[in-house]
């Protein structure tokens, strides 16, 4: 069992370095307000609405009217450095550590002896069998 939990912790943690490190790009296409497609790793279908519109009017001049839908492309960046280096520390970073180990070397504190006020006294002589005077017996 301890194995096999071993197996699952150590695949859980390769699946958070390896998403952790990839980068990916997905496209939204919104008509108006409301989102309409997501598409990750390729284009996201339009929905065939957002081609101008061309109005025309009595004195025969054009005027175009820019359709509702819009697309927006979204890049989330991997991480490109898995090892950090420690060469330059903030304040804050340092306060950390230096708080992180004192209180770490301060649970292996020795502890003293615990003073027992009775560790001398022996315990007082048995006279009679009180079990048997009550006649109290364990089932």
């Amino acid at each position: 069992m301890k194995r096999f939990l071993l197996k699952i912790v150590s695949s859980l943690m390769a699946l958070v370095v390896l998403f952790s490190t990839m980068s990916f790009t997905y496209d939204l296409h919104f008509c108006g307000d409301t989102l309409v497609d997501m598409a990750l790793f390729s284009k996201a279908k339009s929905c065939g609405m957002e081609k101008a519109v061309e109005l025309k009017t009595a004195d025969n001049c054009s005027v175009s009217k820019k359709g509702c839908c819009t697309d927006k492309q979204v890049f989330v960046e991997g991480q490109s450095e898995l090892k950090q280096s420690f060469d330059n520390l903030t304040f804050e970073q340092q306060l950390f550590v230096t708080s992180y180990v004192y209180a770490y070397i301060n649970l292996f504190e020795v502890l003293h002896n615990k003073v027992i006020p009775f560790k001398n006294y022996s315990p007082p002589n048995v006279v009679k069998d009180i079990q048997l005077l009550d006649e109290v017996f364990l089932i």
